[in-house]
Parts: C-alpha cells; structure tokens; sequence
C-alpha cells in the first residue's frame, strides 16, 4: 500500500488480514493505517500475522527497529519526520482531544471487545470472518478476564450498554455538525476515534453499539462515512465483503 505524498519508504505496517466490512477487525489497525494516509506517509503492509517481540500486534517494522503501540508508533513517526497532524490545534483542544481519544481506546473499545468476543457476535465471527469457534471461545475467555480486571467486565450487559452509549453520545455531543472533531480540518486524534468508530459503524452487526452510531447519534455515522471517502478511497478494496475465500488489496 502506498499513500500519495512524500517518499519515505523504510515503514512496514504488520496488522492482521483485512476485515469483512472495514479494513481491519481491530480499530487500532484502521487508526495507524488513517494516520498513515493522512500524513502522506509511504508504507508496506504485511499481513503474516507475526506479532512483535512485545506480544503485540499492529506494530511497525522500520529500519529494522520494531515499534510497538499504535500511539507510540505516530510519536515514533512524528518525531522521525516532523508531522503535526495537530498543528491547527490550541493547547485547549490538544487536552481535549487526548480526553476523547483516551476515553474511546480505554473505555469504549472494552465494550467493543465484549460485544465482538463474549455477548454478542461470536457467531458472527465464525460464519462472515472465518474465525474457529475454539479460537473465538478462547479469546472470549481472555477478554472477559482483561475487561474485569478493566472494571468494565464487572457489570452486567445492560449497565455496560449504558457505559457505551455515554462515551458514544459524549463524542456526538462534541461532534456536532463539524466535518472533524475539531473543524474543518482533520487532526491525529480523528484517526483514534474513526478506528473506533469504524467497527460500529460497520462491523459490530445486531448490536446496541451499531444502532447507536448507525441509527440514534447519526452524526458520528456521517463522520465515519466522510473519513472513508476522504482517506480510503479504495476501502472497497482493502476488505472481504464477508467472503472468506476472498484476498483482498494489502
């Protein structure tokens, strides 16, 4: 995958397959691969499924070095090659930016895991995304012990769905009818909040999450569609479409 711009080409973006209907089943995947677009980057994908010497995966190979943590990794990036994604921000909307970005990737992805692994599409990810119901019931089974040691997996279904849907009306009250979260003019922390976003929108099937972003706060629904249109034009390429048989772009 290359991204029009500037001609670095030392980055390889290790991530998982693509993803049914987005194009990762990990929203920290869809945010570096954004950030990456929209900072012009050049980079490869590889899709080995390797995870790094850490455990972890998405995470960047780059000259050799491995960097591990998607935030850590556009620090990384930014440093290497003076991005500001931010740069039209104030000090003001820099705080709240990591406020919304830290409350979607620690607190709302936990519910996010819980619909996809424990209560609500492990179906789903058998028959669409070709995952083993072993391998689904196994990692249902580490979700559910992370996201109680979280705190989040010590409430029943029904507080955590309105856990969920107050992070999710927060982000639609922010949002309002801005093209971005902070204007005109899209900044990093967009690319946190459409990686989560994006699996609401689009790969969070028959749940409250997706009726919340699909059908009540629809303002983040029409964000998630901008976002696609202006960094992914060939988004239809870099997913599945549910075939499992089908190979994607990288």
């Amino acid at each position: 995958m290359t991204a029009d711009g500037n001609k670095q080409t030392s980055i390889v973006l290790q991530q998982m397959g693509r993803g049914p209907f987005a194009p990762s089943l990990t929203p920290f995947a869809v945010k570096l691969e954004t950030y990456m677009r929209m900072a012009k980057l050049e980079y490869k994908n590889s899709h080995e499924k390797k995870r790094s010497k850490k455990g972890k995966i998405p995470f960047i190979e780059f000259e050799g070095q491995e960097v591990n943590d998607t935030s850590l990794i556009i620090e990384f990036l930014n440093d290497k090659y003076k991005i500001d994604l931010n740069s039209h921000l104030t000090p003001s909307e820099r705080g709240i930016a990591r406020a919304f970005q830290k409350m979607a990737e620690e607190n709302l992805y936990w519910c996010l895991a819980l619909h996809r692994w424990v209560y609500d599409n492990t179906d789903w990810l058998n028959n669409v995304v070709g995952i083993s119901k072993l391998f689904v019931w196994l990692v249902g089974r580490k979700i559910k012990s992370e996201t109680e040691g979280q705190g989040i997996g010590r409430h029943s279904y029904e507080e955590m769905i309105r856990i969920e849907e107050a992070d999710i009306k927060a982000m639609s009250d922010f949002l309002d009818d801005k093209q971005f979260f902070f204007g005109d003019k899209p900044c990093e922390t967009d690319c946190a909040l459409f990686g989560q976003l994006s699996q609401f929108r689009w790969q969070l099937p028959n749940t409250k999450g997706e009726y919340f972003v699909n059908e009540k706060y629809t303002n983040l629904r029409d964000y998630c569609d901008r976002m696609k249109t202006k960094f992914w034009p060939d988004w239809d390429d870099c997913i599945t479409h549910g075939d499992k048989n089908k190979i994607p772009k990288s």
